[in-house]
């Protein structure tokens, strides 16, 4: 059985290894890019002094990811006007913290999922469109904070932004100014990393990732529990179960099981959440539970989802931008990873209150989130995590021991 999973591990290694390797598509993307570059370039914009633009065009963890150095500029450049831009999906995240002056949004290519958007000549229709834009705002500095968003680059170099903050990348820095050397770290030390022009070197101290949660979020969810026949001060526990890609998942069974383990032991309310399009995974967990849990799914937005894991006793679930936000909101949690890389990804905060359960096949991290037609059972890093683990974790976190 051993040397079946060693196989398996060494089988994933190799795929991984080709899927990591650029396709044909990219590299004639990047033979682009770079001619791009050499080409005149755009007529500098007018810049007034101070203007800064922080471009992410990720979703809810990266966002709060940025979220530390965000708070770090803005006491460092309290006089700056900082403009922010992301997705039309970043937008609530984003408003709940005053650091920016102004959030703007659009639907970058490769994070929107409107029709259409996979055309391969909109991604640099969409930059022109879009370069104009900002030229009206007289940007000095433009930052990408995503270290290999070559797109926000070019978007800068486009808008004819004289200062282009980013990391040395190869179809990143040919449109940048001030390249950083990247060296691998958490994704909240290299968000704070390409802003120390401004902030100097932050310490980890320094970086403390926090999200505010509003007095009417609260109230909601006191009346939204106090519906399901939840008392103040009754012990709760929220599982998260969803995940953006499915080779993250775990096992129904596994969850029943945690669930009214916890249950148990905490004397808890097992509250399940996630989107509308994760109702029918968290009804057949519900189904396998005692009790009566509180069926959430599908009924908050983020600012109550806060409110919600800020009055848990404790947050469980697999890699996902709401178990990062159930850490913001300083609940402990229990994470279960698999493809993702937790030294670059996990939970930042305190390792004792915030535990990272994962298999110990060898293929992980492997990076890989979608392995397109090959079985998902042959990608069992998350699936493999044993329901007393979980359990152990949880019992641990809540004791906030080493």
């Amino acid at each position: 059985m051993a040397s079946d999973r060693q196989s398996l591990a060494e089988r994933n290694r190799k795929l991984a290894a080709e899927i990591h390797k650029p396709s044909w598509r990219e590299r004639i993307r990047s033979s682009i890019l770079r001619t791009w570059a050499r080409l005149p370039r755009p007529t500098r914009a007018r810049a007034e002094p101070g203007r800064i633009l922080l471009i992410r065009p990720d979703h809810l963890g990266d966002l709060l990811f940025m979220t530390p150095a965000l708070r770090a500029l803005r006491r460092a450049r309290p006089d700056d006007d900082i403009t922010l831009l992301v997705g039309p999906w970043g937008a609530g995240v984003m408003a709940a913290y005053s650091q920016p002056q102004r959030i703007l949004t659009l639907p970058f290519p490769g994070f929107t999922r409107a029709p259409g958007s996979h055309a391969i000549w909109m991604p640099y229709l969409l930059a022109s469109k879009w370069a104009a834009k900002l030229r009206k705002l007289r940007i000095e500095t433009a930052v990408i904070m995503r270290p290999d968003h070559w797109w926000g680059a070019l978007l800068a170099y486009m808008a004819g932004i004289p200062n282009r903050i980013g990391y040395k990348l190869p179809d990143v820095e040919p449109f940048l100014t001030t390249p950083i050397p990247f060296e691998p770290a958490h994704a909240v030390r290299l968000n704070a990393r390409v802003l120390e022009h401004w902030t100097g070197v932050l310490t980890d101290e320094q970086l403390e990732l926090t999200y505010p949660v509003d007095p009417i979020d609260r109230a909601y969810i006191k009346g939204y529990l106090g519906e399901w026949g939840v008392a103040d001060g009754e012990p709760v526990v929220v599982i998260h179960p969803g995940s953006g890609r499915a080779v993250k998942l775990w096992r129904v069974d596994g969850w029943i099981e945690v669930a009214n383990a916890l249950a148990d032991l905490l004397g808890a309310r097992i509250v399940l959440t996630g989107g509308e399009h994760e109702t029918e995974m968290t009804n057949r967990i519900a189904a396998g539970l005692k009790g009566k849990p509180v069926r959430a799914a599908g009924d908050t937005d983020i600012g109550q989802l806060a409110a919600l894991f800020s009055r848990a006793s404790l947050v469980l679930g697999p890699d996902s931008g709401p178990l990062h936000l159930a850490v913001a909101v300083g609940t402990p949690t229990v994470h279960l990873y698999g493809p993702a890389d937790p030294a670059q990804f996990g939970p930042w905060g305190d390792p004792a209150r915030h535990r990272v359960v994962a298999s110990d096949i060898g293929c992980r991290p492997c990076g890989i989130l979608d392995w397109g037609a090959d079985d998902l059972a042959n990608h069992p890093c998350v699936r493999d995590i044993t329901p007393s683990a979980v359990i152990d974790a949880a019992i641990a976190a809540l004791e906030g021991r080493e």
